[in-house]
């Protein structure tokens, strides 16, 4: 088997496990409040405690991106495995929410297991091969996303949460030991100095198609992230009770997964051959698109097949973006890109249920679904518009 391609297997086999274990343990953490004895302010700790880590993450990712700059990516990726092993492993024990605090912030900053993971496929994949790499890996994450909750919430209905947790950091341990003595990474060109966050954001933004696709990569994220805090109840409006709410919207929720492992590799490989660009174009405008037909909707039937074909077009966004990341910069360059990506990736999430909240307060959840739509859109246009693809990765400052 060629290298780059046992490199794809392997790290396809650690983002999905790293993707489920994530998901099998993060959405049951208000249940895990209650076990533990918290009864006041759950929602309130819930938040808290969701937010923390992809604050720390936005914070933490330009330096773990400049030192994969300098000591190279899969090192980054076998330390972020360890350390997700170790605090999967000591949330198992916790009895107080501060703790947990604590863990998911020390989560956020030390992790990057699947941006690391991107960054040593973009660069050791031969170039007509990027586009289905970056694809696969995005299916990977899919996968991991939709089989981790099941798997979660077996483990803590058979056992319990705590074991979930245990169970979560082990599953990475393997994964972590399988990229160490698999993994190989071919095409690693040192940076001559680490530079720190404020000279990687400076080189970043002196890279004009980068600092394009970093702009991006906020909004879209923004945008999709509108419809989190809103989906459950919107189901509950649909028809469906209080009580099946939560396993209704996992299932809708997992819908744009499905799409994503069925059509992103097809995505991946037309890059290749048309250019990231285009293929970033069509899957954020059919995306805002697929996101505007959902709101005539009125049946839990109708919404979840919208809901499919939005994702068939939106799967082809995040790999694409991941790959104009590669086409934008310079090898020596490309750990620092990932992370400054993952800044804004994370920024975006951050921001984007803090808008759909306040929208929804104030014109209603149907809004919601308009303001997203439009903002896809809108993000499709400033894609247009701006330019994304050099002929020539353009050379960072020193």
């Amino acid at each position: 088997m060629e290298i780059w391609k046992r490199n794809l297997l392997v790290l396809w086999i650690g983002c999905f496990i790293t993707s489920a274990s994530f998901s099998m343990v993060i959405p049951f953490l208000p249940l895990f409040l209650l076990q533990i004895g918290q009864t006041e302010h759950v929602e309130m700790w819930s938040g808290l405690l969701y937010s923390a880590a992809f604050l720390a993450g936005a914070i933490s990712a330009p330096f773990w991106g400049s030192v994969a700059d300098k000591y190279g990516r899969k090192p980054m990726v076998v330390r972020a495995g360890f350390v997700l092993f170790v605090i999967y492993g000591l949330m198992a024990f916790v009895v107080h929410p501060w703790q947990i605090l604590v863990l998911r912030i020390l989560q956020g900053l030390l992790s990057g297991f699947i941006p690391g993971s991107i960054a040593l496929v973009g660069t050791n994949t031969p170039e007509d091969k990027v586009g289905y790499a970056l694809s696969m890996i995005s299916t990977s994450t899919a996968t991991g996303s939709i089989m981790g909750p099941l798997l979660g919430g077996v483990i803590a209905r058979v056992m319990s949460n705590r074991v979930a947790f245990g169970s979560a950091g082990v599953m990475i341990f393997f994964a972590t030991l399988l990229v160490m003595f698999l993994v190989n990474e071919e095409k690693f060109v040192p940076a001559k100095t680490r530079s720190s966050i404020v000279a990687s954001m400076k080189d970043a933004m002196l890279n004009r198609p980068l600092r394009n696709v970093l702009v991006l990569t906020l909004l879209t994220s923004l945008s999709v992230m509108t419809i989190e805090p809103v989906l459950t109840l919107y189901i509950v409006q649909l028809g469906g009770s209080v009580k099946d709410a939560s396993l209704l919207a996992g299932i809708v929720f997992s819908l744009s997964g499905v799409a994503a492992i069925l059509f992103a590799s097809r995505w991946g490989k037309w890059a290749d051959r048309v250019g990231f660009r285009k293929v970033l174009l069509i899957g954020l405008f059919f995306g805002g698109l697929w996101t505007l037909a959902q709101i005539p909707m009125n049946t839990i039937m109708g919404f979840s097949v919208i809901r499919f074909i939005y994702g068939i077009f939106f799967c082809a966004v995040f790999p694409a973006l991941n790959g104009l990341v590669v086409h934008s910069t310079t090898e020596d360059f490309r750990g620092r890109a990932f992370g400054l990506n993952q800044t804004a990736n994370q920024a975006g999430s951050m921001l984007g249920p803090m808008v759909g909240g306040a929208v929804s307060g104030v014109a209603g959840i149907h809004s919601v679904f308009w303001a997203t739509g439009l903002l896809l859109l809108v993000t499709a246009a400033v894609a247009y518009w701006l330019r994304l693809e050099p002929h020539k990765a353009q050379q960072p400052s020193e």
